[in-house]
């Protein structure tokens, strides 16, 4: 199956990290007032930063993270501990500045994008045949592009990905399952804090709803039709977009990178272009993030979503940026350096 050329546009358009801009920070970090490497993965997430933007100093501006919301059909077979109309009323919480993003996003000083994918028009009940149809799943994927897009245009240096919607952990873990191959109770967890038997029961409708739409493991967009949500479709095309247009994303917690790991399977390049922004309590994410070969910024045994983990690990990237830009270097300060025969001592 072909996919839209909108999206094969932004995939082809997705290029290397820009390796003269990593020497560059890379040799500039070992000049700065500091033993080379005592910031550890401070450095590391810099010089990345520098490949993703091309910028041998890169600097970060202002910062957006996107928050998808979206309805999901499944969630009348009881597979979450809240009832489906919580994601309309989270959604106006949201836009009121009340939730847990809006305050730790005025916290680090990003802005909070609301994207309404469907929220009172949710995808079909997943354990009894797709979430979607094809070409809505495309339409999602285009429409994450476009935020992405937008943000970008306003002047977005740095993106994090959130999402709300009840019954979206029972989706992601569908949408893991199929993509890593791992069993369903592997990558399943309590999501908003389910019994034993609710449990047990959302295992049961996530391996029934594998069984009704056979997804193809090998193409992320069927995978994304059959088993996922409106807005975990528009994270993985909101993670594409920003990688055309090299700007960095920080990605939240397991529903998120359910999305990433979707777009990482349509481009493995893009993960190049993201930081995990920290390891979520439900299972599946440490899955998701082995398959993706990255390591969490944060792991506060957070699992709300919304975006938390990936608006506090932003001011983390935003640090090592800074470090890279405004430390002195041992010229600029009149600092000594380590010889070489002292520097190889114990």
């Amino acid at each position: 199956m072909t996919t839209s050329s909108l999206i094969e546009d932004a995939i082809a358009a997705i290029r290397p990290l820009d390796d003269a801009a990593m020497g560059a920070a890379r040799a500039r970090q070992d000049t700065l007032t500091k033993p080379p490497g005592a910031l550890g993965r401070l450095e590391d997430i810099s010089i990345q930063v520098a490949g993703i933007t091309a910028q041998p100093v890169p600097r970060i501006g202002r910062k957006v993270v996107a928050v998808f919301a979206a309805d999901h059909g499944v969630t009348a077979r009881g597979v979450s501990a809240y009832p489906a109309e919580v994601t309309g009323q989270m959604l106006a919480n949201f836009e009121a500045g009340g939730a847990a993003i809006n305050v730790l996003a005025r916290h680090v000083g990003a802005e909070v994008r609301v994207v309404n994918m469907g929220v009172g028009k949710s995808t079909g009940d997943i354990s009894t045949g797709p979430a979607m149809t094809r070409a809505k799943a495309e339409q999602c994927i285009e429409q994450g592009i476009a935020i992405a897009n937008e943000e970008i245009d306003r002047g977005a240096t740095l993106l994090g990905t959130g999402e709300m919607g009840i019954g979206n952990t029972t989706a992601a873990s569908a949408v893991v399952a199929a993509l890593s191959g791992h069993p369903v109770r592997q990558v399943t967890g309590r999501g908003t804090g389910v019994s034993d038997e609710q449990f047990d029961h959302k295992v049961r409708i996530i391996e029934q709803a594998l069984a009704a739409n056979a997804p193809d493991a090998a193409n992320a967009v069927d995978v994304l039709a059959k088993l996922g949500g409106f807005e975990i479709a528009a994270i993985a095309g909101f993670i594409l977009g920003a990688a055309v247009r090299r700007v960095p994303v920080v990605v939240d917690g397991f529903i998120s990178s359910a999305g990433h790991l979707a777009a990482a399977r349509l481009c493995p390049r893009v993960v190049d272009y993201t930081f995990a922004g920290h390891k979520s309590q439900e299972p599946g994410h440490a899955v998701v993030l082995n398959q993706l070969g990255q390591l969490p910024i944060l792991s506060l045994d957070m699992r709300l979503g919304e975006g938390t983990g990936a608006a506090l690990a932003m001011s983390i990237v935003e640090a090592a940026a800074k470090i890279l830009a405004e430390m002195a270097t041992f010229a600029d300060a009149g600092v000594s350096q380590a010889s070489g025969s002292l520097a190889a001592q114990p």
